[in-house]
């Protein structure tokens, strides 16, 4: 029963730091663009690139 007293406030110190991790993410723009690396990989370039060279 005594763990309690442990486990409760380490179970609330990591949930703030999840939250604040998460707050974090999105005031700094992590989830703007959720749609754009999913169409940017569909993009095709049309510029063919040049082998390298083996000497």
């Amino acid at each position: 029963m005594e763990i309690l007293f442990v486990l409760i406030p380490v179970s609330v110190v990591i949930v703030l730091i999840i939250g604040g991790l998460f707050l974090w993410a999105v005031k700094s723009g992590q989830f703007e663009d959720m749609e754009g690396p999913a169409h940017r990989i569909l993009m095709d370039d049309d510029t063919p690139t040049q082998p390298k060279r083996v000497q």
